[in-house]
């Protein structure tokens, strides 16, 4: 077993023996998934626990904390990426919190049977339709940007992707060869192996109201914040961007108090980087999102430091934005943050606990203020006594957590 897996299983143990008793009128007693996944993903997921444990003994609540596989982990263990009982544990619970999918050991395997196919199948089981990612600078933070502080500070920004939707989704999609093309019409059958085929394809398919419900989502979250919308699309070339288009333009009429705009996916791209502080809500489609969003992380220093939510369905799914990292899976070496800051959304966003949420950024920011950091956000001049490992990283969080 996978070192991180066993420190995830021990804390679960430990999480269950050893609860603060105290009652609250306010309490939650919550059921959670955790799916640790591949790679760093165990180590993140360790980390994110040990916050719920110290959010648990400060406020009050309950966590019933369980485990389930997914991705590569799924593969060796079950032979799918996404095994039908981690679908039904996770529809039975309150939140799902999942580490990180992927790593060049499955690479060679067929798209079906890809670890990736077990984050697109979890997301899409869970009706899972809108994916948040926040790109907001700490201050202290602003130096390990590779943009100018002053380009930088004070960006907070959201990104609303549509995510069950669009190229990663849509059919037909497959290879093809020429050699097969005319008994391919014949026998309704264009698909070939990627070793014979000479070309391959995908759909972009968006209907009126997957648009529409992202769209409102996105304004509705601008209500919240400082009342900006941004759609993104490529209208001039693709024809469902000018759907896109049409259909956003049609909900923003319903938000007067909000300012909308649209910009074509290459110049937000430009813009991201040229003047960030700009933006307050992004809003676009599964592809684009997903590249702007990376694009996005970046600002802050490092894609560690980026949380994300998955909401609508039955379920509400969050994770960090980066990947697996399986260069330094195992080595004690991947930032926490993201994960951690994925436990403060998962307050926010469904369980509606501002304090608790506000808890977990503050103790992040406190512990980045003080001078700490992990490998990623480390600079040449970073004291190596302020050098965090990723399990130190997660227990000086929690340790302000329990101090306040």
């Amino acid at each position: 077993m996978d070192a991180g897996v066993e420190n995830l299983h021990s804390l679960c143990y430990v999480e269950r023996r050893s609860r603060d008793r105290r009652s609250f009128r306010s309490a939650l007693n919550l059921k959670l998934t955790l799916l640790p996944g591949d790679g760093i993903g165990a180590e993140v997921i360790v980390e994110a626990m040990k916050v719920l444990q110290a959010i648990e003994r400060r406020f009050g609540h309950r966590f019933q904390i369980q485990l389930a596989l997914i991705g590569g982990a799924a593969l060796d263990a079950m032979g799918t990426p996404l095994p039908d009982t981690t679908i039904q544990q996770c529809r039975e619970s309150d939140a799902v919190l999942l580490g990180a999918i992927g790593g060049p050991k499955w690479d060679g395997n067929p798209s079906a049977l890809k670890p990736e196919k077990g984050l697109l199948g979890i997301r899409k089981a869970l009706g899972n339709y809108a994916n948040l990612r926040p790109a907001r600078i700490f201050d202290v933070l602003a130096e390990a940007s590779t943009l100018k502080r002053d380009v930088v500070e004070g960006v907070d920004l959201l990104i609303v992707r549509e995510l069950t939707g669009g190229i990663y989704f849509g059919e037909p999609r497959g290879f093809a060869s020429t050699a097969r093309r005319e008994s391919a019409k014949e026998q309704n059958d264009s698909t070939a192996s990627l070793d014979a085929a000479d070309s391959a394809f995908n759909t972009e398919v968006y209907s009126v109201p997957e648009i529409e419900r992202i769209v409102h989502l996105a304004f509705e979250l601008a209500r919240t914040r400082n009342r900006k919308v941004c759609s993104v699309d490529k209208a001039n070339v693709l024809e469902s961007s000018q759907l896109w288009r049409r259909v956003a333009a049609g909900v923003a009429k319903e938000f007067p108090d909000v300012e909308f705009s649209n910009l074509y996916v290459d110049n937000c791209a430009m813009q991201l980087v040229a003047r960030p502080k700009q933006f307050d809500v992004i809003v676009t489609s599964n592809l684009f999102g997903d590249i702007l969003s990376d694009e996005a992380a970046m600002l802050t220093g490092s894609i560690g430091m980026l949380p994300s939510a998955s909401l609508g369905g039955s379920t509400p799914l969050y994770e960090p934005v980066h990947g697996s990292a399986p260069d330094i899976a195992g080595k004690n070496l991947a930032n926490p943050l993201a994960a951690i800051l994925s436990v403060g959304m998962m307050f926010q966003y469904s369980f509606h606990l501002a304090e608790e949420a506000a808890a977990v950024e503050s103790a992040v920011e406190n512990l980045l203020s003080e001078g700490y950091r992990t490998r990623d956000l480390a600079s040449a001049s970073t004291p190596r006594e302020r050098l965090l490992t990723c399990s130190a990283a997660g227990d000086q969080v929690a340790a302000r957590l329990r101090s306040n």
